[in-house]
């Protein structure tokens, strides 16, 4: 996530080196993996003010434009057509390094004549200053700008790339961030104050909300505003935006996106003349609904995608992208803002099946808190009616069937020695616990506190997660390198791993080389192997999202898969052919998950030993196999009996079960000419 040094310090007070804050954000686990100095190279580059625009004397498309530097004015050849008279511009001078806007290559500003009128200097567009790719017209800056100024000093900042961990979702924001810096620092945290005027008919009168789905949506909030005029976003939040990545839009989308950035909470804005019924509804999609997304491309819903929907259609795909129909516009009047929390499960599953993602989907996948979504939406509210002059209808539309209450969690303080192998002070732990805003309550025991969790940590739910807190404000560089106080405990080999390594070592020296299949595997296969009736009686363990129909089910056997992989070798490679496969096979259990049992098939094919001066070739044979199977037993000191076996898969009379006492450890036999057939395999195989 990029964040920009400028919006950060909105929020907390940066009182250190920016090389020391980014080596303790790193060492507490938010790793500052770059730093990007925005305005390095704008030497020569200052503030102006546009006092004069006249017509180029011999060329209609170009303006002479003049312009106040506060020591000095100047004149400049301008082919804008947004320049104006009054603006506050970005202006080079002579010498000045910029980017040109056709070839993108970096060029320095010389002096030049431009249809026989000298230009001593540039009206510069944010493509020229590296800001974004909008060559369309110059870039105006804020009517307070100070005149003079480097652009540098005015616009300048750093932008902190940093790689959040999965399990940090609040720290996908500018005040998560914020939060971080200034437990880590001392520094106070400031968060925005949010306050609109409210006028006009209840919200809830105008449009209704339905959450069908309760546990994949455990809140939507929505705010509706009328009367707002579209239009481009300030200079400020444009500026922010594209720091961070974001392509600026219109003011509407841009607040919805800045909020995401600022609060970490993704949020949607409708179009509320284009909703029909002026209804609400998230639920699953109908089977065969499709919906054109934002990014104009028709996509094929299926029942396990959550939408959006108004009183006919599906308008949005619940957390990952909003619907054509209900885009905003610069037509748009009246505008239903969403923020809502959705199952992280169903999101990610939603985005998987769609093969699209979004910064939206991205923060959701992640697992947000329920209590964000109203904060976010007050605060997109209120910037949205700001900066489009709209009126925000009485209330907000909450509905909260996921409402849960947080336990606070009992922490003894000797759990932090326990497992950081250091003596923390109560009072230190206390100021660590609560610079992150948790809630220390006292108890009986003054070494022991109920730790109230604040609404924005999703991932902390237990004691060695508040030691982790303590550790990481502390700093991990801080804990002791201590010895261990007793000798590590023996502990024996694992005796199932023994086994392996046993049956590996005869088999590879009885000439078998191993191979490793998928644990997933379908139904024709299956067939090939098992009778259709057979078949039909086994309740198979089916994936719940398979990656393909080709790897649907949880495998039942590891025959099919070692057939399959020796019809391959046999395409391909001439002589005797032996291998084996050591693997777990998923038996269905009613009412339970599938039983895992661990077994070994291997399988032997065509001839014993090559065409030689020694002798001639010989095809291999059951006796062959059997001698493998008695090698086996020899090694794992096993009396072992064959007895004739009625195994369908196997030929009659060319086949036993291999008991050792009365317990029945496997098959060995000649394989069936209908499943050879089936397998497409050239020879016989045991």
């Amino acid at each position: 996530m990029k964040v920009s040094l400028r919006w950060l310090s909105d929020y907390v007070d940066i009182s250190v080196p920016l090389e020391k804050m980014t080596e303790r954000l790193t060492l507490a686990g938010l790793e500052v993996s770059s730093t990007e100095v925005v305005g390095e190279s704008w030497e020569h580059v200052f503030v102006a003010k546009v006092v004069e625009v006249n017509a180029h004397p011999n060329a209609d498309r170009l303006r002479l434009v003049t312009v106040d530097l506060g020591k000095q004015r100047t004149t400049a050849v301008c082919g804008a057509p947004n320049v104006a008279v009054g603006q506050k511009i970005a202006f080079a001078k002579l010498g000045a390094r910029l980017i040109d806007g056709h070839s993108g290559k970096v060029v320095e500003l010389k002096p030049a004549k431009i249809r026989g009128v000298a230009s001593e200097g540039m009206v510069c567009s944010e493509k020229e200053l590296g800001i974004s790719d909008s060559h369309e017209g110059i870039m105006v800056l804020p009517g307070d700008a100070p005149v003079g100024k480097p652009l540098a000093e005015y616009l300048g900042d750093t932008v902190l790339d940093l790689d959040i961990t999965p399990n940090r979702p609040d720290c996908l924001s500018v005040i998560g961030i914020a939060r971080e810096v200034a437990a880590l620092t001392g520094g106070k945290l400031r968060l925005p104050e949010v306050c609109y005027q409210e006028a006009g008919n209840p919200t809830g009168s105008m449009v209704s909300v339905e959450v069908v789905e309760p546990a994949l949506c455990s809140r939507y909030c929505a705010s509706l505003i009328t009367g707002v005029k579209i239009g481009p976003s300030p200079q400020w939040i444009q500026q922010r935006l594209l720091s961070s990545g974001m392509r600026p839009i219109n003011n509407i989308v841009d607040v919805t996106n800045y909020v995401m950035l600022e609060y970490g909470q993704p949020l949607h804005a409708f179009d509320y003349s284009q909703l029909r019924g002026r209804k609400i509804i998230v639920r699953r999609a109908a089977k065969g609904e499709v919906i054109t997304s934002l990014d104009e491309v028709e996509r094929a819903l299926s029942p396990e995608t959550l939408v959006i929907a108004d009183g006919e259609r599906a308008v949005a795909v619940a957390g990952i992208m909003g619907g054509l129909d209900t885009e905003v516009t610069e037509n748009a009047t009246d505008i239903l803002i969403e923020s809502a929390n959705f199952n992280q499960a169903v999101i990610h599953r939603g985005s998987l099946a769609l093969k699209l993602s979004s910064e939206a989907s991205l923060r959701f996948e992640k697992g947000l808190s329920r209590e964000l979504p109203l904060m976010a939406l007050k605060r997109a509210t209120q910037l949205m009616a700001e900066l489009t002059g709209g009126c925000v209808a009485k209330g907000i539309i909450d509905a909260y069937p996921g409402k849960q209450e947080r336990k606070p969690i009992s922490f003894a303080i000797s759990e932090v020695r326990r497992l950081l192998g250091m003596e923390v002070g109560v009072d230190e732990i206390k100021r660590a616990l609560e610079s992150l805003g948790f809630d220390c309550g006292h108890t009986e025991d003054p070494l022991q506190f109920n730790v109230g969790v604040p609404w924005w940590r999703t991932d902390v739910t237990c004691a060695a997660d508040l030691v982790e807190e303590v550790a990481r404000i502390l700093g991990y560089d801080n804990i002791p390198t201590t010895m261990l106080s007793a000798p590590i405990p023996e502990r024996g080999l694992n005796p199932m791993l023994d086994l392996r390594r046993t049956l590996r070592d005869v088999l590879v020296n009885c000439g078998f080389q191993e191979v490793l299949t998928y644990s997933l595997t379908n139904q024709e296969v299956l067939c090939k192997l098992t009778p259709q009736r057979t078949l039909a009686g086994l309740a198979l363990v089916r994936v719940a999202n398979p990656m393909s129909k080709d790897y649907e089910y949880l495998r039942t056997t590891l025959r099919a898969n070692v057939l399959s992989t020796l019809a391959r070798n046999q395409r391909h490679q001439e002589g005797g052919i032996r291998i084996f496969e050591i693997g777990k096979i998923f038996l269905p259990r009613e009412g339970a998950l599938p039983y895992e049992k661990e077994m070994l098939c291997g399988v032997l094919s065509g001839v014993e030993r090559g065409l030689s001066w020694q002798g001639k070739a010989e095809a291999i044979d059951f006796f062959a196999a059997r001698g493998v199977v008695e090698v086996l037993l020899l090694r794992l000191r096993l009396a072992g009996d064959f007895r004739a076996s009625n195994d369908e898969t196997l030929c009659p009379g060319v086949s036993a079960d291999i008991y050792v006492g009365k317990e029945k450890l496997g098959v060995v036999g000649e394989l069936h000419p209908r499943v050879c057939r089936n397998f497409d395999l050239s020879d016989a195989a045991f």
